[in-house]
C-alpha cells in the first residue's frame, strides 16, 4: 500500500477472491458479478485484471473482509494527485497515452449505437465487454499512470467507488464542473465513483477530479471497480 498522510492506499485497483467457510480462498473471475451469499475479499497486486461489475456495497464489504475499508474522497483524491498536488497522477497537464483513457465506447461497438436499446443486465453488465483486447488493462500496465505516492491507474482503466456520498459538502472537497455542481441537490444521497474509466476523458472533470454522482449504491456495470484504504499504523513510542 502507498502511505498518504495518515492513511495507506492500495497501489492497484482491487480484484476479488472468494472466502470459503474454512478460511481458504478461491479465484473469482473479474469479468463476472459477485454472487449473492458468498463472502469476497479484496486483493491488490500488479499485473492482474481488476474487478469490474461491482457495486459500492460489494466493494465496501470486500475491503472490510480484507481488514481494510473503502477509500474516502479525501484519501483517494490525495493519493491520485501525489505529494505535489498534480491534476493528473503524472503531472499538471494531460499526456496522451499515459493512462488508459479515451478508448472507443464498447457498448456502441458491441451492442449497436442506439442507447435506448441497451439493457442494464444484458448489455451494461455483459462479461464480454472487458474481455475485448486492448480495453481494460492489467493493473500497472500503464507505467506512466502512477502518482508520486506510487498509486497506479487512478485515472482511467476502471471507475473507483469511494465511501463518500453526494451532498452539498462535495463542492468543498473537490473541483466540480458547473454542470455537476448544479446536480448536487438532485443527486443527494447517491454514491460516488472517481477517476473515469478506459472510455472516458474529461466528461465529468479533469484527471483526478473526474467524479460521477448519478448512481446509487447498488449500481454496477463493466466500468465500476474500486481499491481499498486503511488508517496508517502509528510507530511505537520510544520507551
Amino acid at each position: 500500500m502507498a502511505k498518504v498522510g495518515g492513511s495507506c492506499v492500495d497501489k492497484w485497483e482491487a480484484y476479488l477472491v472468494e472466502v470459503k467457510p474454512d478460511g481458504t480462498t478461491a479465484d473469482h473471475s473479474p469479468y463476472e458479478r459477485p454472487e449473492s451469499g458468498i463472502t469476497y475479499a479484496a486483493r491488490s497486486a500488479p499485473g492482474v485484471v481488476p474487478q469490474a461489475y461491482v457495486n459500492r456495497n460489494e466493494a465496501k464489504a470486500a475491503c472490510e473482509s480484507a481488514g481494510k475499508r473503502l477509500c474516502s474522497l479525501f484519501e483517494w483524491y490525495g493519493a491520485c494527485r501525489g505529494p505535489r498536488g498534480f491534476m493528473y497522477p503524472y503531472g499538471p497537464q494531460m499526456t496522451k497515452g499515459a493512462c488508459n483513457v479515451s478508448k472507443p465506447h464498447l457498448l456502441s461497438r458491441m451492442h449497436g449505437n442506439r442507447p435506448g436499446n441497451w439493457k442494464y443486465d444484458e448489455h451494461f453488465n455483459d462479461p464480454k465487454l472487458n474481455q475485448e483486447p486492448g480495453f481494460l488493462a492489467r493493473t500497472g500496465e500503464y507505467e506512466q499512470c502512477v502518482s508520486g505516492y506510487g498509486a497506479a491507474d487512478m485515472v482511467g482503466n476502471l471507475h473507483e467507488w469511494i465511501s463518500d456520498q453526494v451532498g452539498p459538502s462535495l463542492e468543498g472537497k473537490i473541483p466540480l464542473r458547473d454542470d455537476i455542481r448544479k446536480k448536487l441537490v438532485k443527486n443527494e444521497g447517491n454514491a460516488i465513483f472517481m477517476g473515469g474509466f478506459y472510455s472516458t476523458t474529461a466528461e465529468h472533470g479533469r484527471g483526478c477530479a473526474f467524479v460521477t454522482i448519478g448512481h446509487g449504491r447498488n449500481y454496477h456495470d463493466y466500468s465500476t471497480g474500486f481499491r481499498c484504504c486503511k488508517t496508517a499504523e502509528k510507530p511505537p513510542k520510544d520507551e
